[in-house]
């Protein structure tokens, strides 16, 4: 079963959907200080049935900031320790380079695809 839900914010669009348990955020826009509470809120929130599996899709995200970093550092800890898992798909470039530059690749599982990130 699939369901979205979706929210607009100034500078970045989220939107979640389930597929089979696993939450899917999808990304587009910028993420820097003006929309991490949003980001956090929807990274955190978990419906406390399962633990909370997660992957965000970043294939929509042009630029990302410290912010970005904090939050997606916040979320991971919280996933793991919820017993859970947060998974990155579809970095672009530029994005995915910020992560590797502070070793969040090497924490948080980064995929090519969000096909990818949801078999892995």
């Amino acid at each position: 079963m699939t369901e979205t839900h979706g929210t607009a914010r100034p500078g970045l669009s989220i939107d979640h959907t389930s597929v089979d348990g696993i939450r899917v955020v999808t990304l587009r826009g910028e993420i820097d200080h003006d929309v991490k509470d949003v980001l956090t809120e929807v990274l955190m929130s978990s419906d406390g049935v399962m633990p909370p599996r997660t992957v965000v899709d970043l294939s929509g995200v042009t630029f990302m900031d410290s912010s970005g970093i904090n939050v997606f550092v916040a979320a991971y800890h919280a996933a793991s320790d919820a017993q859970g898992w947060l998974r990155v798909a579809g970095a672009q470039e530029s994005v995915l380079r910020i992560l590797q530059l502070v070793g969040l690749d090497q924490v948080i599982g980064c995929h090519p695809t969000l096909e990818e990130a949801l078999t892995a």
